[in-house]
């Protein structure tokens, strides 16, 4: 998790909001969502698509964590 570390926060939060929106008519990460909601992502490619513009947001959300967690340890 180092590498994480060394990732500054505005370009992380810059990838994750591009990739999470991109295509913007509608956004991509939205229209995954209802396609896995109605049992419509079945095939690999869509998976892969979710995955993939999932994955920033993802590592965001944990990056936000870890130096939550890291916080509190440091104040105790």
């Amino acid at each position: 998790m180092k590498f994480l570390d060394t990732i500054p926060y505005p370009p992380l939060a810059l990838v994750a909001l591009v990739m999470g929106l991109a295509p913007f008519k509608p956004p991509h990460l939205l229209e995954k969502f209802q396609m896995l909601l109605m049992g419509q992502l079945q095939r690999p490619i869509d998976i892969f698509d979710l995955l993939f513009h999932l994955a920033p947001v993802a590592l965001l959300l944990i990056k936000l964590g870890r130096d939550t967690i890291l916080k509190k340890q440091n104040t105790e």
